[in-house]
């Protein structure tokens, strides 16, 4: 797999081959401009991580340039800046243009390797912390210890090691993406970018120039196949591309380039394409909705996610992951799940997978109030519904539990659904179930109950 893609943009030849050669020595690629002119043809060629580009150059000098490409928007990658004779006039335009930094000549060595490592390095950080914002709830590990998911991944840590596309089948809200992740981390590509594409909200349009990119006139907007370059593409629903763009993304994996929309030079790729979908994927090569020979390039290592009910004993471990997830790193209040709750979510056939279970989860910790959370707020917010859907989840926990667990808890859901009809009234509550008071208020401190709650919440 290829180093980090450098441009050096100057109009000295001794300085351009002097810095050439120090980078290619150590491990980078290398390419070169003597002029803005050349630097723009360079720059339509091949997608740089990061470019050296100095201000006095015949023609369009470096701030000019700078300026053109900062006009497009935000920059693709990190700009140096090198000056022979700058001022500090210069060094505050290249910065407040998005330049990262200001080197001057005479280069020192040892400084512009120190400043170019900086450089990607603060830009592989904005990268992972865009791709943390967006998967926030997301686990890197697939999260479980049953014989189904250590089977999982153990496959995706063989699958790491080589280089071959994959092809990820399961149910929607498995954690498919979450496997593309964990074989991101463990492979050779894990220093390069993770990219994803998610097609649901693009026209056909929109999603070939987002994959692929374009140009216009002197504009150039490299799509995620560029972006991805020495790392990984993940495609999120590999049956929502358009058969067109099947067809050129199957060309690109298999020349290694491909055309900008609107360009007319080949852009070559070094990138790994890990595919996922929750459709039968013979199903949609037979309907023609999926070309056979894209299924079949993509279908080198296949990896399947059991759905959650095949392995319902990772449930008790996945509620207190995202109980401890959404603690830490969204500050919700943390409530403890009682046996007998995870015991009716373990019962629960969770058609909505993992997903489901994670937004219930953080649903509770929004809404509850006690600390403990309830069997009534799960089966509540399970079945929303019927008194009988309720009752089978409930009388599914308690029969797997022994007997004294099982009365405790019937016994404590018992109370707390009188103590609300009852508005928290002891006395009206006795009376209603034929108990003497010193009694109940014995059974109620026993089961952890604050009837003063229950009268605030009535």
């Amino acid at each position: 797999m290829s180093g980090e893609h450098i441009l050096v943009i100057d109009d000295e030849p001794d300085i351009r081959e002097l810095v050439r050669e120090i980078l290619a020595d150590e491990g980078y690629e290398v390419s070169t401009a003597e002029d803005a002119e050349q630097a723009r043809l360079r720059r339509r060629e091949r997608r740089p991580d990061l470019v050296l580009l100095d201000i006095w150059m015949p023609g369009t000098d470096g701030i000019s340039l700078l300026k053109e490409w900062r006009e497009e928007g935000e920059l693709p990658f990190p700009v140096i800046m090198m000056s022979g004779h700058g001022t500090v006039e210069t060094a505050v335009e290249a910065t407040r243009l998005g330049a990262y930094d200001f080197i001057e000549k005479p280069i020192s060595l040892a400084k512009l390797l120190l400043t170019i490592e900086r450089a990607l390095q603060a830009e592989r950080l904005a990268r992972e912390n865009i791709g943390l914002r967006r998967q926030l709830s997301t686990p890197v590990v697939p999260v479980g210890d049953s014989q189904a998911m250590r089977a999982l991944r153990t496959q995706l840590e063989r699958i790491a090691r080589h280089d071959t596309p994959v092809l990820i089948t399961g149910e929607q809200g498995t954690g498919k993406q979450t496997c593309a992740r964990y074989l991101h981390s463990l492979s050779a590509r894990s220093e390069r970018p993770f990219v994803e594409l998610s097609l649901v909200p693009h026209s056909r349009e929109s999603i070939a120039t987002e994959l692929f990119g374009c140009e216009r006139e002197n504009e150039v907007h490299y799509g995620l196949l560029e972006q991805a370059s020495g790392g990984i593409l993940f495609i999120e629903e590999l049956t929502d591309l358009d058969l067109p763009t099947q067809t050129q993304l199957l060309a690109a994996l298999e020349s290694g380039s491909f055309l900008r929309v609107g360009g007319s030079e080949p852009v070559h790729i070094n990138v790994r394409v890990i595919a996922a979908s929750h459709k039968d994927l013979e199903e949609a090569v037979r309907s023609g909705q999926l070309r056979e020979d894209l299924y079949y390039r993509l279908n080198v290592v296949p990896v399947h996610v059991p759905p959650l009910r095949e392995h319902p004993e990772d449930v008790p471990e996945l509620v207190d992951h995202y109980v401890e997830l959404f603690h830490n790193q969204q500050g919700l209040p943390w409530r403890h799940f009682p046996v007998a709750v995870k015991n009716t979510l373990m019962h629960y056939h969770w058609p909505g997978n993992i997903r489901e279970l994670q937004n219930l989860v953080q649903r509770l910790l929004i809404l509850g109030s006690d600390t403990e959370v309830s069997l009534e707020e799960v089966t509540a917010a399970l079945s929303g519904p019927t008194a009988e859907a309720q009752s089978d989840l409930i009388e599914a926990a308690w029969l797997s539990l022994p007997l004294r667990e099982a009365r405790e808890q019937f016994e404590r859901t018992y109370l707390l659904k009188k103590l609300r009809e009852t508005g928290g009234n002891i006395s009206q509550l006795a009376r209603e179930i034929g108990m003497e008071r010193t009694h109940l208020y014995r059974k109620l401190k026993a089961l952890n109950i604050d009837p003063k709650e229950q009268q605030h919440s009535s």
